[in-house]
């Protein structure tokens, strides 16, 4: 997908403000901590087209709105992913202004880890 101008200076703006971390890091921080939650910020209809076994759904769209009620937690590490890592920065710096300071971001999205032979069902 190319993405417009404008939505690339935004996540670029955000990054920053995150943390990103590789599909190994984000398999390697899931592995060490059991209440770690990784967690999809994709559409219903992406969701449900197939997503990473372990994850959660919050999607993007209402993520601010019911990130408290889903993890009431703030200190929980949270390891988002979208599609192909654009959106996940964006939540992750959501995440980050709601005062969850161990969200990150997934480098590349579902499509990386789905190429790293991630386990996954629909």
């Amino acid at each position: 997908m190319v993405h417009s101008p404008g939505y690339l200076t935004i996540v670029n703006e955000a990054r920053p403000r995150i943390r990103e971390v590789t599909v190994d890091e984000a398999r390697s921080r899931l592995a060490r901590n059991p209440a770690a939650i990784l967690m999809d910020v994709r559409e219903d209809t992406e969701w449900l087209e197939g997503h990473a076994v372990q994850a959660i759904h919050l999607g993007r769209g209402v993520l601010e709105r019911d990130l408290e009620r889903t993890v009431p937690d703030p200190r929980t590490e949270i390891l988002m992913y979208c599609r192909g890592g654009y959106r996940s920065v964006l939540a992750a710096d959501a995440a980050r202004r709601l005062g969850y300071g161990n969200a990150c971001s997934i480098i590349g999205g579902f499509r990386a880890m789905v190429t790293d032979g991630w386990a996954t069902r629909t």
